[in-house]
């Protein structure tokens, strides 16, 4: 279980760009369902990552908001 107590939504990463990037990147060449499916993993992931029911509840409410 995570030891934060609280979703952090200020830049958190040493260089964003470069992380932007990344994420862009292992996109490229794959197909849209491919990428949907590697959103899907990732998410998977970093859902278990923070390890938190309340931290992932509230990342979703805040990725869903205004859709």
């Amino acid at each position: 279980m995570s030891t934060q107590s609280k979703l952090i939504t200020d830049t958190n990463l040493p260089e964003p760009d470069l992380a932007y990037t990344s994420i862009i990147d292992v996109h490229r060449d794959l197909s849209d369902a491919q990428s949907a499916e590697l959103n899907a993993r990732l998410v998977l992931i970093f859902a278990n990552h923070i390890g938190d029911p309340d931290i992932l509840a509230e990342a979703l409410a805040l990725a869903r908001k205004d859709m």
